[in-house]
């Protein structure tokens, strides 16, 4: 491992090779001169390579996303399994990295007394520069590669939701957070994962001290709580956490169950076709064979997300297998 002070004997051809050696256009097949030209031209014009798109919530409002043009795309997947997949993140972050995911981020909270969720606002615009450039360690990286990274990955000084860099780049910048309370929380019996911008707390504990611990550190850090979002869900409420109830076992919702099995039973009793026109979506009209496809698929999905959760239901382990005959004609009829 490297010193950070043995940075400042880097020569340009030094970092030259470096910048090289992450393969951030490797497959290009272009001369050396040719690749850095292209990666510093596109990190001093890195606006040039956004196009905003707006996609609905679930709430009826809208998320901007800043989606990253093909060559700036290929640079940053390079980024993320070259650079950003090598880099520690702290185990209380369940979201963007390998075998993570919700059922990983719900299941600590089962049965538990007390379930308190929190949120961060703007999360990924509150993301500065100077964040994304910490997140690259000076003892791994010299200051010039980490600045041409920050601006690889940057979007007005901010971190662009939509780039393949910025969840993994997110949990790099959180980590203090995620460590200081994790260790913060098990010296109080009291559990704690976080799912990109909501964090989750189970326990008996009262939950005004921990409430103002988290709002104290985020600040600290430039975060702010949102305080609409805040939520203290006791025992004998529904205790969901990213969308999975976590009371008894972990569960998909009933409502998301139900409207699951009645889609399939109409889809069974008047055909898919004959559904599909009941029910006017217009994504999948007029119901011919593509759109009928699209459809399955969609419903296999949601099928597959209950599954994840409760492997052993039966009702949709068969559902399942019904659907995935139903595509296998669909394909073929």
């Amino acid at each position: 491992m490297i010193s950070t002070g043995l940075w400042k004997y880097f020569t340009k051809e030094h970092h030259k090779e470096f910048v090289l050696s992450l393969g951030l256009l490797n497959d290009a097949g272009w001369p050396i001169e040719k690749q850095l030209r292209c990666l510093y031209t596109v990190s001093n014009h890195i606006e040039r390579h956004y196009t905003r798109l707006t996609v609905p919530k679930r709430d009826g409002a809208i998320r901007e996303l800043l989606s990253p043009d093909p060559l700036l795309k290929k640079i940053q997947r390079n980024i993320l399994h070259n650079v950003l997949d090598e880099l520690p993140v702290s185990p209380h972050a369940t979201a963007y990295r390998r075998g993570a995911g919700i059922l990983r981020n719900a299941s600590p909270h089962q049965g538990r007394k007390q379930v308190v969720k929190l949120d961060i606002r703007d999360f990924y615009g509150s993301i500065t520069y100077l964040m994304v450039y910490r997140a690259f360690p000076r003892i791994y990286y010299p200051p010039s590669v980490a600045t041409l990274l920050t601006h690889l990955c940057c979007y007005q000084d901010c971190l662009p939701q939509g780039a393949p860099t910025s969840p993994a780049i997110s949990n790099l910048v959180m980590k203090p957070f995620d460590d200081h309370m994790g260790k913060w929380c098990k010296e109080r019996s009291i559990t704690y994962t976080r799912y990109c911008d909501d964090m989750t707390f189970s326990g008996d504990f009262d939950a005004g001290p921990l409430i103002r611990k988290v709002r104290s550190f985020l600040l600290s850090m430039g975060f702010e709580l949102n305080e609409k979002k805040t939520q203290i869900l006791c025992s004998g409420k529904r205790q969901s956490v990213t969308g999975i109830v976590v009371n008894e076992k972990p569960q998909v919702s009933r409502t998301y169950r139900d409207k699951l099995r009645q889609e399939f039973y109409y889809c069974q009793k008047h055909g898919v076709a004959s559904h599909l026109l009941w029910l006017n979506d217009r994504q999948y009209l007029p119901p011919e064979p593509e759109q009928i496809e699209r459809y399955l698929r969609s419903l296999m999905g949601r099928i597959n997300y209950v599954l994840q959760v409760d492997p052993l239901n039966l009702y949709f382990t068969e559902a399942r297998a019904t659907i995935s005959n139903m595509i296998r004609d669909a394909e073929y009829g």
